[in-house]
């Protein structure tokens, strides 16, 4: 059974629980919230085609096992720099404060790669041995080129291996992710 817990303006204001956290991030249209309705098989993140509407720390309790924060995309939504700056400071306390985050899915549109934003937020999860899995989404879409820069483990220590693929349109590459969450 999957709970919306609530959007929190801070992480202060986050509930403390025992359970294991698994957070989702990306550029702001990655398809983020697409993409943790298809993993959880319901439509609970809120999706919209205008950049930038998850705004709050938004978390689902699924069976009482395991937390699923939907995070502020970064990168592109029209916000005042004072806002992203907000943004930005909230993202590092929540990465650096949550004890029982256990991994961070970063996303990244594969029509694009990795922009300058993905790769400093990895160079901080590095930097902070916080866990992270890159997860490039829509696949199911047309590329010109090959966007997807090789990607090194070992330059980026806090990485997970493997990159996954997904599209959450065609209900692609949503089996590791829920292996790695826990859930079916």
């Amino acid at each position: 059974m999957i709970k919306f817990m609530g959007s929190f303006e801070t992480v202060k204001s986050l509930p403390n629980t025992a359970f294991a956290e698994y957070a989702f991030i990306g550029r702001s249209n990655v398809g983020k919230s697409s993409l943790i309705n298809a993993v959880v098989g319901a439509p609970v993140a809120r999706t919209s085609n205008t950049p930038g509407r998850t705004q709050s720390l938004n978390l689902f309790n699924i069976d009482d096992r395991v937390i699923i924060a939907d995070l502020p995309g970064y990168g592109y939504a029209k916000v005042s720099k004072t806002d992203a700056m907000r943004w930005l400071a909230r993202l590092e306390e929540y990465l650096l404060s949550r004890r029982q985050l256990r991994r961070l899915f970063i996303l990244i549109d594969s029509r694009i790669g990795p922009r300058d934003s993905d790769l400093d937020l990895m160079d901080f999860c590095d930097a902070n041995a916080i866990a992270y899995q890159i997860v490039y989404t829509k696949k199911d879409k047309r590329v010109r080129e090959d966007k997807q820069i090789k990607l090194d483990h070992n330059e980026h220590g806090a990485m997970a291996p493997e990159i996954i693929e997904t599209s959450a349109e065609k209900k692609t590459g949503l089996d590791p992710i829920r292996a790695i969450i826990g859930i079916k």
